[in-house]
């Protein structure tokens, strides 16, 4: 699905999001900045928005991006993200403690399994790693219903007239509605190598990140 609307994926989201997930990535980048990483493994890197991002900020950073898709790291490539890899983000190909921060924007949520993929991202972590997970989730108050009306009856039909795939979206209200989000994925963060998990809402909690420190940081 992904290989499919690989070469259309960034007009897709830029469009979809109203231009919002270029200033979530952003946001992103710069907490990843602020801890000052040496070595980053961005997951389910896609098109290389967010490596790119932290690539501008952390000149001195080694940033390797992995993704399953080979479509989507060769976009990736091709936008000037440095290092890449393919791998499936549930059995890393990586020694244990190999990295000092681990990122995945809005690519948990698509894992087979959010805990196991967290356990790994733990166990490439060196003891003192950073997590941070961008994702999407439900806004609470007012804008919620609005959102679940958007995300459900608009959203797949404008992504068809953008990407030309309908299908390749139609999962993603049911994917967003399943997903954990707020307490319950600091809760799910916690329980999978994590300690000191906070969830910061981006622009009405349509999206979340989640910060964290591997278990047993000092």
């Amino acid at each position: 699905m992904f290989g499919r609307i690989a070469d259309r994926y960034d007009r897709a989201n830029h469009l979809l999001s109203g231009g919002a997930d270029v200033l979530w990535r952003r946001r992103a980048a710069k907490v990843v900045e602020e801890w000052r990483p040496r070595q980053v493994l961005d997951l389910a890197t896609g098109s290389g928005d967010l490596a790119l991002a932290m690539q501008r900020r952390l000149p001195e950073a080694t940033i390797t991006a992995a993704d399953f898709s080979p479509e989507m790291l060769s976009v990736a490539q091709r936008k000037g993200v440095r290092k890449t890899i393919l791998a499936d983000a549930l059995r890393l190909p990586f020694e244990s403690e190999s990295f000092d921060c681990v990122t995945v924007a809005f690519g948990l949520r698509n894992m087979a399994d959010w805990s196991l993929a967290l356990r790994e991202m733990s166990r490439v972590l060196l003891s003192s790693g950073q997590l941070l997970v961008l994702d999407f989730s439900l806004p609470t108050g007012p804008l919620r219903p609005a959102y679940r009306f958007y995300l459900h009856r608009c959203l797949p039909i404008l992504a068809s007239l953008v990407t030309g795939q309908k299908a390749a979206y139609d999962y993603l209200g049911g994917s967003i509605e399943k997903f954990p989000s707020g307490v319950e994925m600091v809760r799910l963060i916690e329980q999978s190598g994590f300690v000191m998990a906070s969830a910061h809402p981006l622009t009405g909690g349509i999206a979340t990140i989640y910060t964290a420190q591997k278990s047993g940081s000092r």
